[in-house]
């Protein structure tokens, strides 16, 4: 079925009805809140057009779909995203600019969805986008975070953490369910009974939360198919002790409802304390097991009890251990409530679940404390039991007498649950997600298991929907590449290598600078607008956006502030391009060291300001709370993406992918996707520097991080600087730690794990060379133009068609 567009009447006829009928207001009388809303709805409704065309579809063929399960789906505002895959942007905008309606106005009035962080979430958002957008099946399936992470604020440098309410107002795009709503039991205890020469088991004296789903409905690129996003929201099955209230005791009345709902508070509460872990590990089942559930009765609703074609019409992926849990209360559900045996449980379970890996770092591996399962979740951890029961024979017979080998693999051992052995023993599939990424778990982190089952481990790299990441955020930009080559890369990333020879075209590079410059200029606007900080926009705008983590090295990069700094000031003959280095990061609330990074960078900053020849050289400009919106307005804006991970840390990143499509060019190490951008672009027109991973892995025998301090009087001035009272006079002492993690260790570890002093010579000379070539413009913007026209490969179009044509198998819908 084909949908004619609304035309710009028809918009501006619903927009004022929407107006009317909802708020009893005109265009002229309406809030900026009510504006959106009507907006909103009216956008919503087209979607939900589509739906209803599309609606039964998937169960008239029969076919395969997936549920993807993810702590995070990172979506950003859906407002204009969804003008945009409606392919209606143009009708919309002119609507709104005919009533007098200031779009920028009412865009700012959608609240930022609390429901991810970092790429993990960002990547499952796109992810969805693709799925729509290619006709498959499928399901994303979170929890409806009812304060997200938390609003980052800044004060005298330091981040501040305070509620992010993004539902306080509600979210128009959600659909509430509670016909589909289900019962998660926590604690309690199990009892076994015989009843026909089977053993079956009883669930007692549990404590119930109910799990509430919301549909947010994610609409394809051109194309009738809708899918949705399930964030499950935790409600308390009494919600008031009645008892209690009428003698009085008013708060107790209400304990049982907030112990319940507590777990719908926060995205990933700080988990130093037992009662922390005890709320993630509740949060993890929570989520898993209501998305099984769902997912089992969709099946049974179309296929009836026919289980041994579940995995042919079913598929479960794990993006991340976070889900792992679904492993075994998969295997719950069909053998307690449904009565399938041990083997032929196991067996749907591992064709049914796939899981994707994000990291190689040993502490991000999940492990959960076993005694917190056997009281949280008791007959999952008799299953658990059973799991790793049979998993040590089967590797006993690999690896006959090497007890250590088989406790590194085993789901229990030293009193843990290892949730990523649990999910590569049990799945079908293994993925990274990137190239360098997939080798690493291959030779070093899975080595083991990969040496069992080396074709269950496959790569994917990661991508990014262009739609969002290029065509919504870079108008401009968008528009001038349909002049150029048309614009069937709209739908087909692909066909953007055709920009290719416009690198060579002077009149092409020129309008590509031009747009660059109103992109700095919309940004340098929207930081003045809510920071107050001014940023030049004649000045190099050199970014570097993600979570904040030590092996990311944003300390890396302040220290080289710190040294630019220092040349600037012993040397006043020098010429140097001005430059603005961007930061936006969060830190997790009970990550130290990351905060005080943060407060590093900020000092930095101050320091620069209050040198008079510095300060008209450098800005620092940290972003507060960095969010999808703002990277909207970043990415279009940098000219230099830092993607400067210690090599072999970092999974792959989707950041450098958005600043490669919009014409930044990269410098980073051979980390990640960069590896994949070096290839794409070619050595020319990226700025590698730094170890490799396998010097990075060799290193930890023989780097000896006082040997730079030592020799490199550079290197040793900065750290100086660190704990003399240049940053922070009245307190000489406060990044005392930093000083001594780089050149001591931490408790007897080793100095500098990160290699940030050993890389800073690299990181400091490919600058140079860097600010020598951004001199030669007409060089500097062959380079951009050319990144742009080989991000093709990174869309997630792209990444989509690969897990599908590898580990899905979905078929597209006729539709």
């Amino acid at each position: 079925m084909n949908f004619e567009r609304m035309t710009v009447e028809q918009i501006k006829d619903s927009i004022l009805n929407k107006l009317h009928t909802q708020f009893a207001c005109d265009v002229a009388d309406a809030t900026p809140e009510q504006l959106y809303q009507a907006l909103a709805l009216v956008v919503r409704d087209e979607i939900m057009q589509r739906r209803s065309a599309s609606r039964d579809a998937r169960k008239a063929q029969q076919a395969k779909k997936v549920y993807y399960l993810s702590a995070e789906f990172l979506v950003g505002r859906a407002l204009h995203n969804n003008m945009v895959n409606l392919v209606n942007e143009t009708n919309y905008m002119k609507a709104l600019d005919e009533l007098g309606i200031d779009r920028s106005v009412v865009f700012e009035e959608e609240p930022e969805p609390g429901l991810g962080n970092g790429g993990l979430g960002r990547l499952a958002a796109c992810f969805l986008d693709s799925l729509t957008t290619l006709k498959l099946p499928a399901m994303g399936c979170t929890i409806r975070y009812e304060f997200g992470l938390f609003r980052q604020r800044l004060v005298d440098g330091y981040q501040v953490e305070v509620p992010d309410n993004w539902l306080a107002s509600g979210n128009i795009w959600e659909i509430p369910h509670p016909q589909d709503a289900v019962d998660i039991h926590f604690g309690g205890r199990i009892e076994t009974y015989e009843d026909n020469g089977r053993t079956y088991y009883r669930h007692l004296d549990y404590k119930t939360v109910q799990a509430m789903p919301y549909d947010i409905p994610v609409v394809g690129y051109d194309s009738t198919k809708v899918n949705f996003l399930r964030t499950w929201s935790a409600k308390a099955v009494n919600q008031i002790d009645m008892g209690r209230f009428n003698r009085g005791q008013y708060v107790q009345a209400m304990e049982e409802r907030e112990l319940a709902e507590v777990i719908s508070k926060i995205l990933y509460p700080n988990d130093d304390s037992y009662q922390g872990k005890e709320l993630r590990l509740k949060q993890q089942y929570f989520f898993s097991s209501a998305s099984i559930q769902f997912a089992v009765k969709e099946f049974i609703d179309t296929y009836g009890y026919n289980f041994a074609i579940f995995p042919d019409k079913v598929a479960i992926h794990i993006n991340d251990t976070h889900p792992a849990v679904a492993i075994p209360e998969l295997m719950r559900i069909l053998m307690d409530d449904y009565g399938l045996g041990w083997d032929e449980a196991e067996a749907i379970c591992r064709r049914t679940f796939a899981y994707t890996n994000h990291t190689v770092l040993v502490e991000a591996l999940e492990k959960w404390p076993e005694s917190l399962f056997r009281e949280q979740l008791p007959r999952v951890y008799m299953i658990l039991e059973e799991m790793n029961r049979r998993l040590c024979a089967k590797l006993w017979d690999a690896f006959p007498g090497q007890w250590e080998r088989i406790g590194h693999m085993a789901i229990l051992a030293y009193n843990q649950v290892h949730m990523a052995n649990l999910c590569v023993a049990y799945t079908h599939s293994v993925n990274g997600v990137s190239a360098i990424h997939t080798d690493i778990l291959k030779r070093q982190t899975f080595h083991d298991f990969y040496m069992l089952e080396p074709r269950k481990f496959v790569n994917v790299t990661n991508g990014i929907t262009h739609r969002r990441w290029l065509m919504q955020c870079n108008p401009e930009l968008s528009s001038l590449i349909d002049e150029a080559i048309g614009d069937e890369w709209r739908k087909d990333m692909k066909k953007i290598e055709a920009l290719k020879p416009f690198a060579d075209d002077p009149a092409f590079r020129q309008k590509f600078e031009e747009i660059k410059y109103h992109n700095k200029l919309r940004l340098a606007d929207a930081v003045f607008r809510h920071q107050g900080i001014e940023m030049n926009p004649d000045s190099i705008f050199d970014a570097q956006a993600k979570r904040l983590h030590e092996y990311k090295r944003q300390l890396m990069n302040a220290l080289g502030i710190m040294m630019l700094y220092n040349d600037i000031d012993e040397h006043p003959e020098k010429e140097f391009h001005s430059r603005t280095f961007i930061f936006g990061a969060k830190a997790a609330p009970g990550y130290h060291r990351a905060k005080l990074t943060i407060k590093l960078i900020n000092a930095v900053g101050d320091l620069v300001r209050k040198h008079p020849r510095a300060s008209k050289l450098i800005n620092v400009v940290f972003l507060e709370n960095y969010c999808v919106s703002q990277a909207e307005l970043l990415m279009p804006a940098t000219e230099i993406s830092q993607q400067i991970s210690t090599a072999g840390k970092e999974a792959s990143g989707t950041g450098n992918m958005k600043f490669m499509m919009n014409g930044a060019v990269t410098l980073g190490t051979m980390d990640g996707a960069n590896c994949e951008i070096y290839d794409q672009v070619g050595a020319d027109n990226i700025y590698i520097f730094g170890l490799t991973a396998q010097e990075v892995e060799s290193g930890y025998a023989t780097y000896r991080a006082h040997d730079i301090y030592e020799t490199n009087p550079k290197v040793r001035k900065v750290m100086e600087q660190l704990i003399d009272g240049t940053l922070c006079p009245e307190n000489p002492r406060m990044f005392q730690e930093i000083y001594h993690s780089l050149l001591f260790g931490d408790y007897g570890g080793m100095a500098d794990p990160y290699f940030v002093l050993k890389d800073l010579t690299s990181y400091i000379t490919t600058q140079k060379e860097m600010m020598a070539d951004y001199d030669n413009r007409d060089l500097w913007l062959r380079k951009a133009v050319l990144n742009t026209a080989c991000s093709g490969l990174f869309t997630s179009d792209r990444s989509i068609e690969e897990y599908n044509r590898l580990i899905w198998h979905l078929k597209p819908l006729k539709l």
